[in-house]
């Protein structure tokens, strides 16, 4: 791209915007199901390390020290679990949201970054609000001074 000493080159950020349509809806229920499904496997592969370790320990150690290193890993899995827990949820309550989306609205997807030019007399406010209007991953309309 050639510029000439007038111009400017930036990058801006564009909205991408989704119509909710049926299919729309489904994909994206998929999707979320499909990152549930994972954490699910993760929960019960923490689950089942820890019994390994616990059992490792019990043969390794006895006493006070046995306790102590227990309850440390207790902790650590606790916590572990939590955080996926809470990112589960967070999960659950976005595909509820997606069920109650009404059909034709438009939810924000995503933004990508584009480049564009300026120049002198340009209003630099247009030119950094674009978006791009999907349905069913066709762009249907692009808003706003490209």
């Amino acid at each position: 791209m050639d510029l000439s000493n007038s111009q400017l080159l930036l990058k801006r950020n564009v909205i991408v915007k989704a119509v909710v349509t049926p299919r729309w809806k489904e994909e994206v229920q998929q999707q979320l199901q499909a990152q549930i499904n994972q954490l699910d496997g993760q929960l019960q592969q923490i689950e089942m390390q820890a019994n390994r370790a616990m059992a490792d320990l019990q043969k390794q150690s006895s006493g006070t020290q046995l306790q102590q290193q227990m309850e440390n890993l207790q902790t650590q899995v606790n916590n572990q679990q939590r955080k996926l827990l809470d990112q589960k949820n967070q999960i659950l309550q976005n595909l509820q949201q997606v069920q109650t989306l009404e059909l034709e609205t438009e939810v924000t997807q995503t933004q990508v970054d584009s480049f564009f030019t300026i120049e002198q007399g340009d209003n630099l406010i247009k030119k950094m609000q674009v978006e791009i209007l999907l349905r069913d991953g066709v762009i249907e309309e692009i808003r706003g001074d490209i």
